[in-house]
């Protein structure tokens, strides 16, 4: 099972999760002829699952209510999700701006853009159990199986019930918690072309040391000078490259240190330096 959900003692159950399909297929025994457990044992549920108590907690049960399962409208959880993919997005970035202060606008976008995709919202939800605690109508049921698009529905919408009952703390700190993985994931597969940031990374959780840039020669007229910086972590130095300005030579110093790290070949071997004129 690729994404584990956390279990109850007394209705065990598992759920199926196909990152390649768009359903979540319930498996295992149901409670009742509906299938779904007491609505008041979902919302206590839920409040396990997330480790928060509401002081509300209607606005937890429309979260946790699509609205197949509400008597009107209004009583779903469209409202609540409108208002939780602003606020996901928002901490989100934030803590991307925070943690990674070396990526660009456009590194910063992508990474943001794959964690909170649908697709990642509706695992990590399944990963938390929340697809357990939804109130849905009895069609849904007895169709025994959920659309991707309901179950990270459902994620926002909780978000969103958080922030409006605990404040923005209490979301930060819970999404740092179910997302940390997945902007992990991100920022290795869409802030690759960022060296820095990436050796920063490595080295930090490696060795728990912030790799520096030494300047190692300066070259040409004022105009047009190159750059030849190395990167140093924890006292050992690594082959140095030339840029047309310190930034990017360190963004190529740190493309040479990752590569030596992992026993590949040199991106940017060192050389006479560049042409200025």
């Amino acid at each position: 099972m690729e994404d584990g959900v956390a279990e109850s003692a007394s209705q065990p159950r598992s759920v199926e999760v196909d990152r390649y399909q768009d359903e979540i297929r319930l498996v295992g025994p149901t409670k009742g002829e509906s299938g779904e457990a007491d609505h008041a044992e979902k919302l206590h549920r839920c409040q396990e699952l997330i480790d928060y108590q509401f002081e509300d907690l209607e606005l937890l049960r429309f979260a946790l209510t699509h609205a197949s399962g509400a008597s009107h409208r209004l009583a779903s959880n469209e409202r609540l999700e409108f208002l939780g993919d602003a606020v996901l997005g928002f901490v989100v970035c934030a803590w991307l701006f925070d943690e990674y202060p070396e990526y660009s606008e456009g590194d910063l976008t992508k990474i943001k853009s794959a964690v909170v995709s649908r697709r990642t919202c509706g695992k990590v939800a399944c990963q938390i159990g929340l697809d357990s605690c939804l109130i849905v109508g009895r069609g849904v049921t007895r169709n025994r199986s959920y659309p991707r698009s309901l179950v990270s529905d459902v994620f926002e919408s909780v978000v969103a019930a958080l922030y409006l009952d605990g404040g923005h703390l209490v979301v930060r700190d819970r999404l740092k918690r179910w997302l940390k993985q997945e902007v992990t994931l991100a920022v290795e597969s869409q802030g690759a072309a960022n060296y820095k940031s990436a050796l920063q990374q490595r080295a930090q959780r490696d060795i728990a040391c912030t790799p520096m840039y030494r300047l190692k020669k300066e070259s040409g007229p004022d105009h047009r000078k190159v750059f030849l910086i190395s990167a140093v972590i924890d006292q050992r130095e690594y082959t140095a490259a030339w840029g047309t300005n310190k930034k990017e030579a360190e963004q190529k110093a740190a493309a040479n240190a990752l590569a030596e790290i992992k026993g590949e070949s040199l991106p940017f071997p060192l050389e006479d330096p560049p042409p200025t004129a």
